[in-house]
Formats: C-alpha cells, structure tokens, sequence
C-alpha cells in the first residue's frame, strides 16, 4: 500500500509517520510523508504533480489552519488550508481512483446540542474557523467518491501545541491557575486518531467500503476544568511538578476570545464502531508517562 500523508511534523501526523514507518497496518507500506515545506497543498498545481508522480492509493490529510482566533481576521488563509487544500488533493486522488482521508472537527457544529452530536445532526458553524472546515469536508465528499471524513476534538499530544502542554508549562510558572468550567468534550489522543485513520486506510483497500463521515474522540466527556485538574494531578503523581496546582472554575463569559467556544464539543462516536470496528479511546491512558509532554 502507498499512502501519501500530509502535515508529517503536526501532532496527528508525526504519529501516522511513526506507526506506519513501523508497520502499522500489518503490511507493507510504502510512505510519503510531506510538510507544508515540500509540499504546499494550497498549491493546486503542486499537489497535482505530487499525486501523479507518487501515485498512492490512500491520501491522508492531517493538516489544517487551527489558530481559532485568528482565523476571524485571517480568513483567506484559513479558506486556503482548510477547504482548497483538502478539495486539491481530494481531486487529484480521485483522477488515480486513489482514497482520501481527511481529518475535520467538531467546530462544524454550533456547540449548543445537550447530548453528543451524531454524524447526520445539522451542521452550524459559528466561526471562520468551522465554516472553513465544513467547506473542507463538502469539498472531500464532492470531489472524491471514495472518501472518509473523521471529526474530532480536543486533540493532544506529544508535538506541536495544544492544551495538556500548555497547562504543564502554566503549571511551572504559577500555582493559581483559571480554567472554564462550562465548556464539555472529548479529549483525544493524537496517536488514537492515527491508529483510527490506519484503520480506515485499511478499511479502503477491502471491497464494499462504508464511506462517509465518521465520528471519533476520547472518552470519558469532561469540562476543560476537569481535563486540567486530571493533568495536574498526574504530574503531581509522576513528581513532574512539586506542588498541587489550585485551579479556579470559571464561565465562558469570564474568559471572553474573539471566537466564542463551543459549550457541547461532545462527538458520538457509535457509527464508528458499529460499521468500522473502532471504538472511542480512553484518553487518560496518554499520561502513564507526562513527561513526554513537557
């Protein structure tokens, strides 16, 4: 199997580049892992040459504009990366009837479900963020029949930026720390979302292949304020921090950003077990050792 992966350097993509370097898949696997350096995929023309030099039989998108607030005042780039890179290369797939892979996010919905959004619920994004994203996954199911979208949420891991290292650091500096209290979702594990889009790679090869959108995080559902006060704890246990971190519960209208947060990040992820055999990963099994993060 050939497979082409994007944003090589980025959490979810350092990990597909270190599982399938190692055989992740159980086969043979002939890989091309690229960075926005070696291949721009807001560059039409680029990825074109690219697909038809390579030829793989999977395209695995893992790279996207993810700086939230800046994308209110940095739309044209956030359109560039998040709906005409993925229509790129999902096009240019599909002249070689290869798979494309894509990796969206709960942004696509408004945030103000009660219960966990399914794959079929009404997609409201309320940001330039998650329109840029929905556009990024109509552009995929558009341009390339064979094609899977996975959204999912609250990404950590050992690379790159996101909440668990940024808690760490804070820790090191103060030992009063704020953190929102309304706001509940799934925190997921980076090399979790690998191993799931290995999976679908997988899956792709096999004939009657259930295509579609699909839904994947981590469970148990927490408020950032208890995801945080879980981090701490496990740095206090693992003796990466000396002292016990007091965390003050505060609303979302006490921590006022450009783009307001979604209350409910919260994905249901039933459909994935159900027609691929893949089931929502228990997020704190990634702190056994935290002080990969640090």
């Amino acid at each position: 199997m050939k497979i082409l992966v994007t944003c090589a350097k980025g959490q979810v993509g350092s990990q597909l580049v270190e599982k399938l370097s190692g055989g992740g898949i159980n086969d043979h696997v002939e890989l091309l892992a690229v960075d926005r350096h070696l291949l721009d995929i807001t560059d039409e023309l680029a990825v074109n040459a690219c697909i038809e030099r390579f030829r793989p039989d999977v395209v695995i998108n893992a790279a996207a504009y993810t700086a939230v607030d800046r994308a209110e005042q940095d739309e044209l780039n956030a359109k560039r990366v998040n709906h005409l890179g993925p229509l790129y290369l999902a096009a240019a797939a599909n002249k070689i009837k290869a798979t494309m892979i894509h990796v969206s996010t709960d942004y696509v919905f408004s945030g103000d479900a009660k219960v966990p959004y399914i794959e079929s619920d009404t997609v409201d994004p309320r940001s330039v963020y998650g329109e840029t994203k929905l556009a990024g996954e109509q552009a995929v199911i558009d341009a390339n029949p064979q094609h899977f979208v996975l959204r999912t949420s609250w990404v950590f891991g050992e690379t790159g930026a996101n909440f668990v290292k940024t808690m760490l650091r804070v820790g090191h500096e103060r030992s009063d720390i704020r953190v929102v209290c309304d706001q509940f979702g799934s925190p997921t594990y980076a090399g979790d979302i690998a191993d799931t889009l290995i999976a679908m790679a997988k899956r792709s090869m096999e004939s009657e292949c259930p295509w579609g959108i699909y839904h994947f995080s981590g469970l148990p559902y927490v408020s950032w304020h208890e995801f945080a006060q879980y981090i701490f704890d496990e740095a206090y246990a693992q003796r990466c921090l000396n002292t016990h971190i007091h965390i003050k519960p505060i609303t979302t209208s006490e921590y006022p950003t450009a783009v307001k947060r979604p209350l409910n990040s919260r994905l249901n992820c039933t459909k994935i077990a159900v027609n691929l055999g893949v089931y929502a990963s228990d997020w704190r099994l990634a702190f056994k050792d935290i002080k990969a993060y640090l």
